[in-house]
């Protein structure tokens, strides 16, 4: 994440229409952004709220276009592949999030209004990152929690706080990820380019910053001086967690416990602040909060975990960037940390900051031959105990199923 907001000298280019080789031909809603590295141009074909074309031209070559759909913003594909990819990846833990998935549905809606009302050009840098495959899990939970603990409290439906507090959280959880692709120099994100390989640097950091902003004035107007100590905390922890990575790269002798504070930092502490905001806005007793926060922080522990292990076992394909990517910048993760306890030659390797020809691929050798990656899936499983136990407290539901299902998809990814 970064907090920045240098945004001086931003250019934005004439309009410039090109035809693209498809039927699209209105010449209506059109605008251009300049990056110093691409053009990027986005039509869209206005009329009836339905969906509409998006056309795409880079460096003056015309791009695929695509199809999206304004009542679901994750629905921008370049074409038929990409949509059969990302359905694939998101059907069973979408089908978790069943029983709010009108909640969802009205999220996504709203989510359009509150960032694109008033800049369209960082809007559509907002969608790039929207529209990557995403599968809306911080706001599911906001919902989830805040319906199981509804019947504890006699509320018969959701607030307005309750939605507004999803909102917050996807919008931050957005700005996070493209100050996160900035800072990481990532060109894809799931599969996709990143919106500052797309549209430059300083509109990524632009785009973020007015995210953070949006997001905090909303917050504001809560008026709930817990939630906004809560959700403040989360951002500072952002930075916090970027300033605890940038410190440690390549360094060999980082601990497990350092290791699970930067990973509460950048991961977790958001979805516990969600969990935990949900719970307050249905006006439960404090410890019924208390057993939402933790379950929401084992949860973004072990979902963290679980993503560092998928970095060693999974596919270029199948991660949406390079295999073992965190390792390659020095990030050193749960696996890498149990492996150097037992492999003097992968912290020589590391050391060299991967310096030679296949020393790389020769440390993930290392790592995948010792038993990092067994004892890290150890640990993931641990923190998905804690987060199940939990949820003890709340009243049987199809909510609270949904919340427990939640931590056993998590762990499948890694079976």
């Amino acid at each position: 994440m970064m907090m920045l907001a240098t945004c001086h000298n931003l250019e934005f280019g004439p309009t410039d229409f090109g035809a693209c080789g498809c039927s699209f031909n209105s010449l209506s809603n059109r605008f251009v952004s300049t990056s110093y590295r691409r053009k990027v141009i986005r039509g869209y074909c206005g009329g009836g709220g339905g969906r509409r074309l998006v056309c795409r031209r880079r460096d003056g070559n015309v791009a695929k276009c695509g199809v999206f759909s304004p009542e679901a913003p994750e629905t921008l594909f370049d074409d038929a592949s990409g949509l059969s990819s990302v359905l694939s990846e998101k059907k069973e833990s979408t089908s978790l999030f069943e029983a709010v998935s009108d909640d969802l549905l009205t999220l996504n809606k709203n989510l359009q209004s509150i960032v694109g009302a008033e800049n369209p050009v960082l809007m559509s840098a907002a969608e790039q990152i929207f529209s990557a495959g995403g599968k809306r899990m911080r706001p599911a939970l906001v919902f989830l929690v805040s319906r199981a603990t509804l019947e504890l409290t006699g509320l018969e439906e959701l607030t307005r706080e309750h939605r507004r507090l999803a909102e917050i959280i996807e919008m931050i959880h957005t700005a996070s990820l493209i100050h996160d692709d900035v800072l990481d120099e990532s060109d894809m994100r799931r599969g996709k380019e990143t919106v500052h390989q797309l549209y430059g640097t300083r509109v990524a950091v632009l785009a973020g910053d007015f995210m953070f902003a949006q997001s905090s004035w909303y917050l504001a107007n809560l008026e709930n001086l817990e939630v906004i100590k809560l959700i403040s905390q989360v951002i500072k922890d952002f930075a916090s967690g970027e300033i605890k990575q940038a410190s440690s790269l390549f360094d060999c002798d980082v601990k497990l416990d350092e290791y699970l504070i930067k990973s509460y930092y950048k991961t977790a502490s958001l979805i516990a602040a969600s969990t935990k905001g949900a719970a307050i806005f249905s006006a439960v007793d404090d410890d019924i909060s208390e057993q939402m926060y933790q379950y929401g922080k084992n949860l973004g522990l072990s979902f963290q975990v679980v993503d560092d292990i998928l970095d060693f076992t999974q596919s270029a394909e199948q991660l949406g960037k390079p295999a073992g990517s965190d390792l390659a910048k020095g990030n050193l993760t749960a696996p890498v940390i149990f492996a150097l306890e037992k492999q003097a030659k992968l912290r020589e390797i590391i050391e060299t900051e991967f310096c030679e020809t296949g020393s790389l691929n020769e440390a993930i050798e290392l790592v995948m031959n010792s038993d990092g990656i067994e004892r890290a899936r150890n640990l993931a499983k641990q923190k998905a105990d804690v987060a199940i136990q939990c949820l003890q407290c709340l009243p049987p539901s199809s909510f609270r199923l949904a919340l427990e299902g939640m931590v056993k998809f998590n762990l499948e990814r890694i079976d």
